[in-house]
């Protein structure tokens, strides 16, 4: 009313787009589902529609919010940024195992059961799976009746950052299979400890690297393909090797938090 500008800083997908995304995989597997309340949509849509400009991190979000009718030309891409003084390689990968990270909510949002699936049916005599982050209650009772949770798996909980950067120097690849996300940091902060990432298209994965040359992307939902991919860097030591140089150096000229800054700037100057 005063003559301000009004930018939306949205960190994930349009809330509608959301919403359906997390009930079809909570009905898919048979979960509770956590719906968004009405009352919070409308809130957030009329925000969206006042705002002169909304931000959001993935062109995933952006496509998104097309989708749900926005005009593209009020939507800004904005990608997060990597603190690479706090993340870097500071050891290897072991010989002869295949060991898995996964950093974040270990929940059906981030894509957990498709992850499960592609263990199973992953070919080796030595592979692992770490999960570093909060466990969603009942997942594992969940997970169990449909088969794919075993007691192998290692459960580590909320890692500080500077243990964070050890886990993923030494696996081999991190894994996430997410469902819905606006643009997942622990993949940058992988590939600056020289960890290879395989993810889906909706992390913000196509925003951050190359697929087959940083990593690998896959499709949202689909366990064999993330298997094949798996298999790929299971089985090619010096794949995963060439990925994960090739990771370390191009997060590393992509600017960090500076360059979000200096973005983000360029975005508010234009609608004065």
């Amino acid at each position: 009313a005063r003559g301000g500008r009004y930018v939306c800083d949205r960190g994930s997908t349009h809330i509608r787009v959301q919403d359906a995304l997390l009930r079809e995989e909570a009905e898919r597997w048979g979960a509770p589902v956590e719906a968004i309340d009405p009352w919070v949509i409308e809130r957030e849509e009329a925000e969206y529609q006042q705002a002169d400009c909304i931000t959001v991190p993935s062109t995933f979000n952006v496509r998104s919010f097309v989708s749900q009718g926005v005009p593209a030309h009020k939507i800004r891409r904005l990608p997060y940024g990597v603190n690479l003084s706090r993340f870097q390689p500071v050891s290897a990968p072991a010989a002869g195992r295949f060991d898995m990270l996964f950093v974040g909510a270990v929940c059906l949002r981030k894509g957990v059961p498709y992850l499960l699936q592609a263990f199973k049916q992953l070919r080796h005599p030595r592979k692992t799976l770490t999960f570093a982050g909060t466990l969603a209650p009942g997942l594992i009772d969940l997970m169990e009746r449909h088969g794919l949770w075993s007691s192998d798996f290692r459960i580590l909980g909320h890692v500080p950052q500077p243990d964070l950067k050890r886990l993923m120097s030494e696996s081999h690849c991190l894994v996430l299979p997410s469902i819905e996300e606006g643009l997942a940091l622990v993949q940058a902060q992988a590939m600056a400890c020289g960890c290879p990432v395989v993810a889906s298209d909706h992390t913000g994965s196509e925003d951050l690297f190359v697929d087959g040359e940083h990593g690998f992307i896959t499709s949202a939902r689909d366990a064999s393909v993330l298997a094949d991919r798996l298999q790929r860097l299971a089985d090619d030591e010096a794949l995963r090797a060439d990925m994960g140089r090739k990771a370390l150096a191009h997060v590393q000229s992509a600017g960090g938090w500076k360059a979000y800054g200096q973005q983000a700037m360029c975005i508010y100057r234009g609608l004065a």
